[in-house]
């Protein structure tokens, strides 16, 4: 039994291509959708569909998080349920274990394939894409690989020596596009150029990511925001001071047109004495 644990990304697409090529076959493909994955991602993830679908391979299968109510909850409605952020804003190194690894667990404890290979004392196959580039990630997870007794780790890109490049190259070989970065709207982790994209292409996701900026100020006592020592809307507030401040100055030429370089001597000096 293979599954693979699908982010949407570039590294996993590129596994999935990968394990075509080379014949390794491919039972399930799990994607743990948060709720609150930008929308390029969820793009990506129909037009993967097709190719998958044409090549023979299984559907991605999505998995979302439910209460003990058995109602849906995303990331986004636990944080404002709790008045909190993301836990990464507070310095953890992984974000939404319950939404993530948690609901693929939960998928697989009642997938009967799965329960079938537990069963017979053998582990299930799971195939993770960490590159040649992520050997700490690798080391870091060898333990705990080591003692699962329920899935057997394979990290097929770090075995073939694929690098990043290599998995964007394969990637636009088989035809696809780039499916790009694969987080949450409003991910503590992004970056400041990816923030003012979403501003600009999404203003209604980033005024919800600001939104639980607002809902959690109360409690957040040792940061200041979705960025940790700075808020997304100090940012925003910053960004629009200096566009205004663009859009206001005068430069000299506007004031002397008649003087090359904005001088009244004629000359590009810039001197004025005014």
């Amino acid at each position: 039994m293979n599954i693979v644990s699908f982010g949407s990304g570039t590294n996993s697409t590129a596994m999935i291509i990968g394990m075509y090529q080379n014949n390794i076959p491919i039972d399930l493909i799990l994607f743990a959708d948060t709720g609150g994955e930008q929308p390029h991602t969820y793009a990506f993830i129909e037009t993967f569909n097709r190719w998958l679908v044409e090549h023979g391979l299984p559907e991605i299968t999505i998995v979302q998080y439910y209460n003990k109510y058995g109602d849906r909850m995303t990331l986004e409605q636990e944080c404002i349920n709790s008045g909190t952020l993301p836990s990464t804003a507070y310095g953890f190194k992984r974000c939404s274990l319950k939404h993530k690894i948690g609901t693929q667990d939960k998928y697989c404890n009642n997938h009967p394939p799965c329960k079938a290979v537990w069963a017979s004392g053998q582990r299930v196959h799971k195939y993770v894409g960490y590159d040649v580039g992520e050997t700490r990630r690798i080391q870091h997870a060898a333990p705990r690989d080591v003692m699962d007794k329920k899935y057997e780790k394979h990290y097929p890109l770090y075995e073939w020596s694929w690098t990043r490049e290599d998995c964007i190259r394969v990637i636009e070989q088989a035809g696809l596009p780039r499916p790009g970065k694969s987080s949450c709207f409003f991910c503590p982790n992004m970056k400041k150029l990816e923030i003012q994209a979403l501003r600009e292409d999404h203003p209604d996701l980033f005024q919800r990511a600001v939104e639980l900026e607002h809902r959690s100020a109360a409690n957040n006592r040792s940061v200041k925001g979705l960025g940790r020592n700075w808020s997304w809307e100090s940012y925003r507030q910053q960004f629009l001071q200096e566009k205004s401040l663009e859009a206001a100055q005068i430069t000299l030429d506007e004031l002397f047109p008649d003087s090359p370089g904005g001088c009244l001597c004629g000359a590009p000096c810039g001197c004025y004495d005014g």
